[in-house]
């Protein structure tokens, strides 16, 4: 049996768009929200769904439908940092272009995040938290890194499945006013954000870039205290999207 998942796992590992799902939060998030799941493999079947029934009762069936049992030393194989619920799976991402069609759908209801060339996995994946949270339509990034990457997925708990995310150039922005988060702005406590609003930020250390300072339609500042350089990313993003839904009250 163990030989037999573990063959399973390395087809699905070689499926375009195969995406790592390390524990089981991000697993149960991804089977929420109508992730593909491909293959589930736990060290304990029958903890994993009483940890399933406790926390999230909606998605026991479809655990139990899929989750296969493996030695522990298998599943360390295959997962060398093991999540301590001791469950993995691979599921597919949305595709760029299903992806994309959601970003560019209008009306839009609900802002987009824009992260302007990210450096930090983890904060990458607390803003698509974030995001999924505050019912955000989506996050783009530009710039290298993936917001696909394991790390990120890890980072989110697996709710890239609850909202759009994707990585595009500036030119391939969606459509919407450009709010871009800057000291030189506008207090943000005197500008309301409209729910079509591109809500873009850049990085800690250096802000956002001149290029996409000149595509804003309105640069938006959050007050700080003297000699404090910056907020972390993500309590920027937060900030912001509690700011858009305060006004929808």
């Amino acid at each position: 049996m163990d030989d037999e998942a573990v063959r399973a796992w390395r087809e699905a590992e070689r499926e375009p768009g195969a995406v790592l799902l390390d524990g089981f939060h991000p697993l149960k998030h991804a089977l929420r929200f109508g992730g593909a799941v491909r293959v589930v493999l736990t060290a304990d079947r029958a903890a994993l769904l009483a940890l399933a029934a406790e926390l999230a009762p909606d998605v026991v069936a479809a655990v139990d439908a899929t989750a296969v049992e493996v030695a522990e030393a298998r599943l360390r194989a295959l997962a060398p940092r093991l999540h301590p619920t001791g469950v993995i799976a691979l599921a597919v991402r949305p595709s760029a272009a299903a992806n994309r069609a959601v970003l560019a759908e209008r009306p839009r209801r609900a802002p987009v995040v824009v992260l302007e060339n990210p450096r930090n996995l983890g904060n990458v994946g607390a803003v698509i938290r974030l995001a999924a949270g505050f019912g955000a339509t989506g996050v783009v990034t530009t710039g290298d890194l993936d917001p696909w990457h394991p790390a990120v997925l890890r980072g989110s708990a697996g709710l890239h499945f609850a909202t759009a995310v994707e990585r595009v150039g500036l030119p391939e922005l969606p459509a919407g006013p450009l709010y871009v988060l800057d000291p030189e702005g506008v207090d943000i406590r005197d500008l309301p954000f409209p729910d079509d609003a591109l809500l873009a930020f850049g990085t800690e250390r250096h802000g956002v870039s001149a290029e996409l300072k000149a595509r804003a339609d309105r640069l938006v500042a959050v007050p700080m205290q003297a000699g404090v350089s910056s907020f972390n990313l993500a309590t920027s993003v937060a900030m912001g999207l509690f700011h858009w839904m305060s006004g929808r009250r």
